[in-house]
């Protein structure tokens, strides 16, 4: 699977962007997926993650209720939708998949990354 991460930009805060992320592959269906985010600095972490039929999704806290993850199988694309954007949100964005659903929190669990999309979010 490759995946291709796009969407990314700059704006301020308050504001709103979404990611898309591209998956070659015909068993797009029977990976999770999930964006993680790496701020300057700081180490990688989860952000959110849906699993392969899109039946359950997770955030992490500081995302839940502003952030919204999806994805459409027939198009093998995955969305994260990010509304009331914050200067913390400000990070370089990962998409990556793998097929299971334990530890989707966990980078390590990821077998496939993509090449990231830079958010940038101004006070």
């Amino acid at each position: 699977v490759q995946l291709q991460a796009s969407g990314g930009g700059s704006v301020q805060a308050g504001g709103s962007l979404r990611l898309s992320c591209a998956a070659s592959g015909r068993t797009f269906s029977s990976y999770t997926l999930g964006w993680f985010r790496q701020a300057p600095g700081k180490e990688r972490e989860f952000v959110a993650a849906i699993s392969a039929s899109a039946s359950s999704t997770y955030y992490t806290d500081s995302v839940r209720g502003r952030f919204t993850i999806s994805r459409d199988n027939a198009k093998n694309t995955v969305y994260l939708q990010m509304n009331s954007l914050k200067p913390e949100d400000t990070a370089l964005y990962y998409c990556a998949a793998y097929q299971g659903w334990v530890a989707f929190r966990t980078a390590r669990s990821y077998d496939y990354w993509g090449q990231g999309t830079l958010v940038t979010v101004s006070s």
